[in-house]
């Protein structure tokens, strides 16, 4: 058998065109390849193999020119092209994708990629790959060349034994590191799964294996007998094979990843023994799939953005658009090698400029990208085509709030920690204007309340009256629908107490939430029939039921203190996200199908369960109160999104700006006729 050696390999790049093609036909559909995510650990086999060649020759360095030839040959392999990327894709979402929870993460996403840190973001955002989330992110692939830069930073300082002839040095430091990830994956992968998938602590074991190989085949330690390349090839063809039709989420990155990295190393190792005419070796090396495999990694860069911008507008669920993201995919991919990728790279080998020259080019040029980038999501407001961007202030409820009726005046918010969450006390400023509502507002948050935000805000601002918004993400009280999470318990609490202790006779304690069930998400649309039945099912029901109980000693609590508590009905929920559906270059998004009406008879079907709860609780609590805020959002038999052009709902269940505004007048009339020092009364509703 033949030792491995620094030139070229062809079958490596068909290897590499497996690899990248699993990945795209499994972003394009998952049951195309339902293990096609895997292709990532084939590529993290191969940089480690490939990467250890490349500087095997260099034993005669002095380890300072080491470093600075590998970072800059490192730098100008993967920079020239990810700065255009980066900078391209956050272009097309200024231009097309209006910022929502959906799209929160990308910005951050794309900034941390310039320096290789974007899998920090990604696996502490709470949305593991997985997720429907990170298909709406264009700059989630660039998780796994985070993992490769990270891996570069170490991997010089262990392969310099090898250089230095060190070699068993070499091969232990590299095989402790890697079974110590490969140990900590198995106990990650069950622990903390999305920090498994995303972190290098984790991947070192595949990178690492394919250094092991490299290290193991260069001393002839593992050489092939004649022959044995006819099992070796066969079957780790099949462990790859395996590994990429079967593997599953939940399993990666180990034991999942365990069949395709198996696969990968043997056929790196069988395929360089195998003689001339093998069919796979035959295979691998045609002309086509070695190009692909040179132009890999633009490819890989390229195909997940303009995959992402096709979810965002026009949908990929159909063959055509399917068709047009791919030839998109394979031409800027194409473009990318041959014009941003290749030049700078053979520029830079043939550069006598010192290589630490060529680093610090290298890292300006990322610091510029980063540079522009920023100045882009700047002047998102300015340059999108979106109009939910356009008209900010009529879409999102935390927009500034402005009242030319009240000149001078402005909101102003003390913001501090509490119970696990934040507690924001929204208050008047610069207003000569006297105080028209004598009583303060307590509104324990959850997104659902926090689509008030303009209500309240205008509120403060129109009567001076300050307004405590307690807040966590996830959590709402008396929600009705699925028990609250562990966190939520610590929170409520903490903000009950705060509560009671601020609480004056007829102050407001207002409880929204959302407790029908969802028709769409901002990434999916439900099902109507779906929702009924949830609202109906005996588990909905034994959960309404036991959160009900649990709450009457709280309203009792607040009760006691002389509180006006307010529930809110349920406002309409939509079969489709408003703001997916807004402008003309996502209407025929089949996210859109659904429409953003219901008729008014449906959502009383959803309601009735819900106020049937509030009805008992009035019966059984004095001052607890129902405002009803549909009647002024659906004041016909068909409830509709927006009205007169202008959105009333941000997605399908979130209020507007201009929802929360049109729903002020009713609000303060509802408040206004509550008594100003309740006590012994007896519960007012719908």
């Amino acid at each position: 058998m033949t030792a491995p050696n620094s030139g070229y390999v062809p079958y490596i790049d068909g290897l590499r065109a497996v690899a990248v093609l699993s990945v795209i036909l499994y972003h394009l559909d998952p049951a195309l390849l339902p293990g096609g995510f895997t292709g990532v650990d084939i590529f993290f086999v191969i940089s480690g193999y490939v990467v250890s060649g490349s500087v095997s020759g260099l034993a005669g360095m002095k380890f300072g020119r080491f470093l600075a030839y590998f970072y800059a040959r490192r730098l100008f392999r993967i920079a020239p092209a990810l700065i255009v990327c980066l900078i391209v894709s956050a272009l097309a979402l200024d231009l097309f994708v209006p910022f929502a929870w959906l799209s929160g993460t990308n910005q951050k996403t794309s900034l941390a990629a310039f320096f290789g840190l974007s899998n920090f973001v990604l696996a502490d955002s709470d949305n593991d790959y997985f997720s429907p989330r990170v298909d709406f992110n264009p700059f989630t692939q660039t998780w796994s060349l985070a993992v490769e830069e990270q891996f570069y930073l170490i991997f010089p300082w262990l392969f310099i034994f090898w250089l230095r002839g060190a070699k068993r040095m070499s091969i232990v430091l590299v095989l402790v590191l890697s079974l110590a990830s490969l140990i900590w994956s198995a106990w990650a992968g069950a622990m903390e799964p999305s920090r498994a998938f995303y972190m290098i602590t984790s991947r070192f074991w595949e990178l690492g294996a394919g250094v092991l190989l490299f290290q193991a085949m260069a001393g002839n330690r593992f050489a092939l007998p004649s022959g044995a390349t006819r099992a070796v090839v066969p079957v780790s063809a099949i462990l790859l094979g395996l590994g990429l039709a079967l593997d599953t989420p939940g399993s990666t990155p180990f034991p999942g990843g365990a069949l395709p990295v198996a696969g990968t190393l043997g056929l790196l190792w069988g395929l360089l023994a195998s003689p001339p005419g093998t069919k796979l070796l035959t295979l691998l090396e045609h002309k086509i799939p070695r190009y692909i495999g040179r132009i890999s990694y633009s490819l890989y860069l390229w195909h997940w953005p303009v995959f992402v911008l096709f979810h965002w507008t026009c949908g990929l669920q159909a063959w055509a658009p399917q068709l047009a993201a791919l030839a998109i995919t394979f031409g800027l991919g194409a473009a990318s090698h041959a014009f941003i990728e290749t030049p700078p790279r053979r520029a830079a080998s043939a550069s006598r400029r010192p290589r630490l020259a060529l680093v610090c080019t290298g890292l300006v040029a990322l610091a510029a990208g980063y540079g522009i980038t920023s100045g882009l999501w700047a002047l998102q407001p300015v340059i999108s085509l979106s109009t939910v961007t356009r008209h900010a202030t009529d879409w999102y409820p935390d927009a500034a709030v402005s009242d030319a009726t009240h000149p001078g005046c402005l909101v102003w918010a003390a913001k501090a920690r509490l119970g696990g969450g934040q507690v924001f006390v929204y208050k008047r400023t610069g207003c000569a204007e006297p105080v028209t509502y004598q009583h303060a507002m307590f509104v324990l948050r959850d997104s659902h309340a926090a689509a008030y935000l303009a209500m309240m805000k205008a509120l403060v601002l129109q009567t001076g009256a300050p307004v405590h918004l307690y807040s966590i993400g996830g959590c709402s009280f008396i929600g009705l629908l699925s028990p609250p999470g562990p966190a939520c318990g610590a929170f409520t609490e903490a903000a009950l107490a705060d509560m009671g202790a601020k609480l004056r006779p007829g102050d407001i304690v207002f409880l929204p939430s959302l407790r029908v069930p969802r028709l769409s998400d901002q990434f999916a649309a439900l099902d109507f029939n779906a929702a009924v039945a949830q609202m109906s099912a005996p588990q909905t029901e034994a959960i309404r039921a036991a959160q009900a109980h649990a709450a009457l000693p709280a309203l009792q609590a607040l009760a006691a203190l002389r509180a006006n508590i307010v529930l809110e009905a349920p406002t309409p929920v939509f079969p489709a996200p408003a703001f997916r559906c807004a402008d003309w270059f996502d209407r025929a998004n089949p996210i859109c199908t659904g429409g953003t009406m219901i008729n008014r008879a449906q959502m009383d079907q959803l309601r009735a369960p819900v106020l049937a709860v509030f009805a008992s609780f009035m019966r059984q609590v004095a001052g607890v109160y129902v405002w009803d805020p549909l009647p002024p959002l659906c004041p016909g038999q068909v409830c509709s999104a927006s009205q007169s052009g202008r959105p009333l709902f941000f997605d399908g269940d979130h209020l507007s700006a201009h929802g929360d505004l049109l729903l002020l007048p009713d609000f303060l009339r509802f408040i206004r006729a509550l008594p100003a020092a309740p006590a012994g009364h007896a519960g007012s509703g719908v």
